[in-house]
């Protein structure tokens, strides 16, 4: 039988944020991070073993599920059906606010005259939604939302000449008032919630807005916040974080990457032996195509990790490109479901690959731009010189979405890098004469056939193509 000592945490009564836990001296079993042992003082309860932990599920809802106060009550009467379960339930920024927030930076940043008017409108869009749920105006909530807007001016007013640094330190204030709101209102609901800033147990590298996770503190921080509650409450409880967002070790705020929520969700999953992950979405599950750019979309109702992987690579909204990795390690499968229609069984996603090559799936990218390097000495582009410039796109976090190489060239394309693409130019003008082209579309289609192609490359210039067994990809330009 394991033993467990007494672990000091600073939990505030009822729902409210967990603090950092005092973290004692955890001897971790190689073979599982739930394993441990410190100064034994009383048994280890059963309800903690491995098999508890394997009943608990991990949602996520982006922001369209919460994207309004109406939005927010669909939420928690999905909750209400999960009362007996175990549940982390992750939450993205509401509705298009990580947009608004992007704004918020740009201004800030660059010292622009709108900054107030930006940072009016997002305060407005919280208060206003936080009022059609809540009829107390002296309800926490409020005061929770004011000092979390007081946290943003002061993080605004903070000198940076790291961009993506300043990034990070504002844009997550938007899944902050997310959680704020959408806690408060599940406690509303008789739905007793944990709210637990993310940035206590996320521990990342700092590669801002794009941080690699540090898996072994990660998941000794989650380990050891979920058990002690369990210790305290005698109970698995219903835990509300963060999507997104992180911490450096030393405290500095991070981003996974756009729509990182759903790694966020994988992480959790994965460092607690989650039974199931489920997604949230306002589709009926997952589609071989996006529904804004193609008409005929088909609903998938099963797909491998492997193709998920390949479409999430590619570019699929699917999920963020990392969420699968992990959870196939431990092979903890993900279900993609509707909030309009929860009681439907979505689209699942696991180790088959039985129904992987059943359905072409389309991706489509759009405000890309085309870039070419030559070699001004006509010397070949070898790995020396391919090298020199993965290492400038990787300093600038400039993604490539496909490349292509001559004797004597190198062209890849990526998405809009705005500013950044006059930074790349002056830092390789000296080594390469350079050439783009920009207003471009770069679509994606696996399991493609000449039909296919035929219907969605019509009546466009092709400026680069490339294909594989199963996979084709063309940057174009469209003909007005």
């Amino acid at each position: 039988m394991l033993i467990l000592g007494i672990i000091h945490l600073p939990l505030n009564a009822g729902r409210g944020l967990i603090n950092e836990p005092f973290l004692p001296k955890l001897h971790y079993s190689t073979t599982s991070l739930l394993h441990f042992s410190i100064t034994p003082l009383f048994p280890f309860p059963s309800y903690l073993c491995n098999s508890q932990f394997e009943t608990m599920k991990v949602f996520k809802f982006g922001g369209a599920s919460v994207n309004s106060a109406a939005a927010i009550k669909n939420v928690a009467n999905i909750l209400k059906d999960y009362r007996s379960e175990s549940l982390i339930v992750v939450f993205s920024a509401m509705g298009k606010m990580t947009n608004a927030f992007e704004e918020i930076v740009d201004a800030g940043f660059y010292n622009k005259p709108d900054l107030e008017k930006k940072i009016e409108a997002v305060e407005d869009f919280h208060f206003h939604v936080a009022g059609e749920l809540f009829d107390n105006p002296q309800s926490e909530v409020f005061e929770e939302l004011h000092e979390a807007f007081a946290d943003l001016y002061a993080a605004i007013g903070k000198p940076s000449s790291n961009f993506d640094a300043y990034y990070d330190s504002i844009v997550p204030f938007g899944e902050l008032c997310s959680t704020i709101i959408n806690s408060h209102y599940l406690m509303s609901q008789g739905i007793y919630n944990n709210l637990i800033d993310a940035k206590q147990f996320i521990v990342t590298d700092d590669n801002f807005r794009d941080a690699a996770i540090n898996w072994e503190l990660t998941s000794k921080k989650i380990s050891l916040i979920y058990i002690s509650e369990v210790l305290i409450s005698g109970m698995a409880p219903l835990f509300v974080t963060q999507g997104f967002i992180g911490a450096t070790s030393d405290g500095r705020s991070t981003t996974l990457g756009r729509e990182g929520s759903d790694f966020t969700a994988s992480i959790l999953a994965y460092c607690l032996n989650a039974e199931e992950v489920v997604v949230w979405k306002d589709v009926d599950g997952l589609l071989n195509a996006d529904p804004v750019y193609f008409d005929e979309t088909v609903k998938v109702d099963q797909l491998s990790y492997r193709e998920t992987i390949e479409l999430s690579f590619y570019g699929a909204k699917i999920l963020h490109p990392k969420t699968i990795k992990p959870l196939q390690n431990k092979k903890i499968p993900l279900r993609i479901k509707s909030f309009y229609k929860p009681h439907e069984t979505g689209s699942l996603i696991h180790e088959s690959r039985e129904s992987d090559y059943l359905l072409p799936f389309l991706i489509l990218k759009k405000d890309q731009i085309l870039i070419s390097f030559s070699t001004k000495d006509f010397s070949f582009i070898n790995e020396e010189n391919i090298q020199k410039l993965f290492g400038e796109f990787s300093l600038l976090n400039i993604k490539v979405n496909l490349m292509q190489n001559s004797a004597i060239s190198f062209t890849v394309c990526v998405n809009n890098p705005g500013d950044k693409l006059q930074a790349l130019i002056d830092r390789m003008r000296n080594d390469f004469e350079i050439f783009y082209n920009d207003g471009l579309e770069l679509l994606t289609i696996r399991h493609f056939d000449d039909e296919i192609l035929k219907k969605h490359l019509c009546n466009c210039e092709i400026l680069l193509e490339q294909r594989s067994r199963r996979t084709i990809q063309v940057a174009y330009k469209k003909f007005n």
